[in-house]
């Protein structure tokens, strides 16, 4: 039913006197106006409520679509693809797990592939892998990676171990990191194989001659003896194998993802990721708290957490190859600038490569000896430049730079040393510069000094008129009297060939 306002007004009773509308309704543009737009209120209130219903409709599915998708659990994976364990992976880790335990995951992936790394770095990723409230999964993965040295100890510390086909762990025979080298896995496979009874007598015999300890041993036992016992309590923890650990940690043994599987290594073999998620599904973890976790991981959604800028910066750095390159690098613009003095820039991109390279070195295993030698061998070359020795000190400093960089970084892993293939050539170039500047410096020794008309001679000039035997030829925008034994036309180019007094003498030809 259409309804007017004005019969509306009238129908229930006006607040006016007999029955008027307000001036600003009764006037009868108004009126009229209200009056026609009246017979519309029905439709545009209609609209109004169907644009309404259909907004709430949005908004319930929108609603329900998003309670339903925060109803699917987290879980959170990061990467190690053939990384050296050292205080910036281990800052990853631990911001991811961290990261992880504030937004409640269901679990933590750890993707490992890795030769080893720092024995400081290892525990203390292991140490806040054990106390974390997120379950964690390690997993050795792609196919052909591994969990060698310090991998072993963090997939032995994981809450689920698993491994990808054509993959392998062990090697986790403890390496000394502090700057010295560590006793290698031959002399203490040697030193625990030493354990008869002819050897004990012979021993204490040496006691009785001489009474001082024997430091070695006693060192590599204290070292090995502590690994075993860490991951002894680790596997305990996790009912890992514990035999098979020290076995690793003792003998630097390896084996094979099934061998793993078999002997109660690690918990599954996976072929990637999506068939890892299902095949822990609805395990049952127990985490730092002491409280059981069941793992709901087969409609988790997987956020992966990359390593932020300065992360990937800092662990480029911390590279043994990088930070030589980068000391070496820095002396050389060192070297530059004391032959150069006044340009700046060279100077100035040495003192940063050298800050840059250590670094780098105060989180290797770095030995300073080398480093000091490499120190003396830039200095030997600085001084054959100067007072140079027909070869000697130049000798002296590849020798010198050879030793040091052999010693720079003393640990038995490949991948804590210096390759022989940047050593090589540096050295090589570093001689071929020094060699470079002394050739340099010999011939301007040998060159006489010409100063004031002496350093005419040999130049070219023109002559000025026709000269017979004396006349003037200008050279360097100058006027000068000559002498030749030839005519000379007015124009033509001459040389100067000496002088008397002030007096020049020249020939034909420039």
């Amino acid at each position: 039913m259409k309804i007017c306002v004005n019969d509306w007004y009238r129908s229930t009773g006006s607040p006016f006197q007999d029955g008027r509308l307000p001036y600003i309704v009764n006037h009868w543009p108004y009126r009229r106006r209200l009056c026609e737009n009246g017979a519309r209120i029905d439709e545009y209130m209609g609209a109004i409520v169907r644009c309404m219903m259909f907004f709430m409709v949005i908004g319930l599915c929108t609603g329900q679509a998003t309670v339903h998708a925060a109803q699917n659990p987290l879980a959170m994976h990061i990467q190690l693809n053939d990384e050296i364990i050292n205080p910036i992976t281990a800052e990853y880790i631990i911001e991811a797990l961290n990261r992880a335990q504030d937004n409640r995951a269901t679990c933590l992936i750890i993707e490992l592939d890795t030769p080893g790394g720092l024995l400081n770095s290892t525990r203390l990723i292991v140490k806040n892998m054990l106390n974390s409230s997120v379950p964690i999964i390690v997993y050795v993965s792609p196919q052909g990676s591994r969990a060698a040295s310090a991998g072993v100890f963090i997939t032995y510390a994981a809450h689920v171990a698993v491994m990808a086909p054509s993959t392998n762990i062990g090697a986790a025979h403890p390496v000394n990191l502090g700057g010295s080298r560590g006793p290698d896995a031959r002399k203490i496979k040697e030193y625990f194989e030493k354990k008869t009874t002819q050897e004990n007598d012979q021993a204490d015999d040496e006691k009785k001659q001489d009474n001082k300890p024997r430091n070695t041993d006693v060192m590599a036992d204290k070292i090995v003896n502590d690994t075993v016992a860490w991951i002894r309590t680790i596997a305990r923890q996790r009912d890992r194998n514990e035999d098979w650990a020290e076995q690793s940690v003792r003998e630097s043994v390896s084996i094979h993802e099934d061998r793993a599987l078999e002997i109660g290594v690690i918990d599954v073999v996976a072929k990637n990721l999506e068939e890892l998620m299902q095949a822990v599904d609805g395990r049952t973890v127990r985490v730092a708290d002491d409280r059981e976790v069941r793992l709901n991981t087969a409609d988790a959604d997987i956020t992966k957490i990359p390593m932020n800028f300065r992360q990937r910066l800092l662990n480029i750095l911390v590279n043994p190859n990088l930070a030589y390159i980068l000391m070496i690098l820095g002396f050389y613009g060192l070297l530059y600038e004391f032959t150069h003095p006044g340009i700046g820039f060279p100077g100035i991109a040495g003192v940063i490569a050298i800050i840059l390279a250590f670094f780098s070195m105060q989180m290797l295993p770095t030995n300073y000896a080398g480093v000091a030698l490499i120190g003396l061998a830039v200095a030997l070359f600085i001084a054959e430049v100067w007072v140079p020795s027909f070869g000697l000190l130049t000798l002296g400093g590849i020798i010198s730079m050879v030793l040091g960089s052999l010693i720079l970084f003393e640990s038995p892993a490949e991948y804590l040393r210096v390759s022989i293939s940047i050593i090589i050539p540096l050295v090589l170039t570093t001689a071929g510069i020094t060699f470079f500047l002394v050739r340099l410096v010999v011939k301007s020794q040998r060159r006489k000094t010409l100063t004031g008309i002496e350093s005419m001679i040999g130049m070219t000039g023109e002559a000025s008129g026709r000269i017979d035997k004396k006349g003037k030829i200008f050279i360097n925008g100058e006027l000068w009297n000559v002498e030749t034994d030839e005519p000379v036309e007015d124009g033509e180019k001459v040389t100067v060939i000496g002088r008397e007094g002030m007096i020049l003498k020249i020939k034909k030809g420039g």
